[in-house]
């Protein structure tokens, strides 16, 4: 077997978080695994082998010949081409089939090395399904660009594979109709302006993305267009032209945020308000939440209820009185506050400052006096919090925890945490260390946040032995 070699197999399963186990047979009769992208559960495929390390092999996907048998044709017609979403075609049911299997192969492994005798089916609890399967983004981040070189202007994903070329996403089917409204007027609207979008090899233009904001239960809309300040544009028509959109649900801001970042992210280098408000009000577990253009909220409002409301059952009723929790990679502070009724004091901690000040905010909102959160990294800050906690609750970014955090949130030496995890294989990573730590694994569960995505929410509970 060699590079440049095209082989054609069955895939037998996708690992997370895109990873395809293609079955292939040799010349001389042996069946071989290759690993190939994109490529799905039951699918017949056709790749080329492009890199080959010992007895591993990678390859790249050429063609589906045959779909899998529980395949459906796409309800989105921007599948394949747009990066966003990777099981479109497959049932609801069978998306979830798929992320169950793909947090056991990580999960169980970890568990069974520390512990003979653990029984994974005692322990899993199963996958949780979103409450809402197409349509359940409350964000989108759009990008300007053009789908080929000097192409028309195109605002929308990034193409599959591609870091240059965008895809528009006019049918996009995991936002909905509003999101599709805004985002088809908005292109429309800049490509008879004729002003340029920022190209990324030159650094030089203006347009670069749509951002998107839109709350479920009170249906507030929130647009923010990012440009650069190149170019001093009047968006007093742009903004009229959105106002007069037929939406189900109602614009209650426009804003300008100027970016001259280099860096394909949305940076907030000043911000104009061109109408309403800056931010959207969200309702969480009886909860308010204000929710500005930059905050980190999750992105499937009914899901997070399913998934904060897991967190707080796992913690269970505390056998403490009036106990010290910490909330840890804490956001916008959902999780401290709707663990507040039940403690005596919540610190959360957080690197971002404008989601630090946004939870002030709703703990304001909200009534509560018990939650104090603190800007910062959780590595430095830990050392200056002179309350110690009875309970953590972890729910770190996708790289998981530092290594000399998680040593010294392991040496409080408290007796219950829940872990958060929206990335796997970090989760079990750093399983691996609490285990050491003699911690154990006592429940584990999935939350499908992200239908139609490789992603999923992990939610694990730690006690200490």
């Amino acid at each position: 077997m060699r590079k440049g070699d095209i082989l054609e197999g069955i895939v037998l399963r996708t690992d997370f978080p895109n990873k395809g186990i293609v079955e292939v047979q040799t010349e001389e009769g042996n069946r071989i695994n290759v690993t190939v992208k994109n490529a799905l559960p039951g699918q017949v495929v056709k790749c080329v082998i492009n890199k080959k390390k010992n007895s591993h092999l990678e390859g790249r996907l050429l063609e589906v010949v045959h779909p899998a048998p529980v395949e459906k044709e796409s309800p989105c017609p921007h599948f394949g081409t747009c990066g966003g979403c990777l099981y479109q075609t497959y049932p609801y049911e069978e998306q979830l089939v798929i992320k169950t299997g793909q947090i056991e192969r990580l999960l169980r492994p970890v568990l069974e090395a520390h512990d003979e005798t653990v029984v994974w089916e005692n322990i899993f609890e199963g996958i949780k399904a979103s409450p809402c399967v197409e349509g359940y983004r409350n964000k989108m981040e759009f990008t300007f660009g053009d789908e080929y070189k000097d192409g028309p202007l195109s605002l929308g994903m990034h193409k599959r594979g591609s870091f240059y070329d965008i895809v528009s996403v006019g049918e996009c089917r995991i936002s909905d109709e509003d999101y599709r409204a805004i985002l088809s007027f908005t292109q429309k609207y800049f490509m008879d302006s004729g002003l340029p979008f920022f190209h990324r090899l030159t650094h030089k233009g203006y347009l670069r993305h749509l951002c998107v904001r839109k709350a479920v239960k009170t249906g507030e809309i929130l647009v923010a267009l990012i440009t650069t300040s190149q170019k001093e544009v009047d968006l007093s028509s742009y903004k009229e032209g959105l106002l007069s959109l037929p939406l189900k649900g109602k614009i209650a801001g426009i804003v300008h945020t100027l970016n001259d970042s280099v860096a394909d992210v949305v940076k907030n280098e000043g911000t104009t308000l061109l109408y309403g408000k800056d931010y959207i009000t969200e309702s969480l577990l009886g909860l308010e939440f204000k929710i500005t253009q930059f905050s980190f909220f999750q992105t499937n409002s009914l899901g997070a209820e399913c998934l904060y409301e897991t967190v707080r059952t796992y913690l269970g009723t505390p056998e403490i009185p009036n106990p010290v929790v910490y909330d840890l990679y804490s956001g916008t502070g959902t999780i401290a506050q709707l663990l507040a009724p039940v403690s005596g004091k919540v610190v959360g901690v957080e690197i971002v400052e404008e989601a630090v000040e946004a939870a002030k905010e709703n703990a304001k909102l909200n009534g509560l006096d018990n939650c104090e959160f603190i800007a910062g990294d959780v590595l430095k800050v830990l050392d200056d919090i002179e309350v110690l906690p009875d309970y953590i609750i972890l729910d770190p970014p996708r790289d998981g925890i530092h290594p000399k955090a998680l040593t010294k949130i392991i040496s409080y030496g408290v007796n219950r945490m829940v872990y958060v995890s929206c990335k796997p294989t970090s989760l079990a990573r750093d399983l691996e260390v609490f285990l050491e730590a003699g911690y154990r694994a006592e429940r584990i569960c999935c939350v499908d946040m992200f239908p139609a995505t490789a992603n999923c929410e992990t939610v694990v509970l730690l006690n200490k032995y």
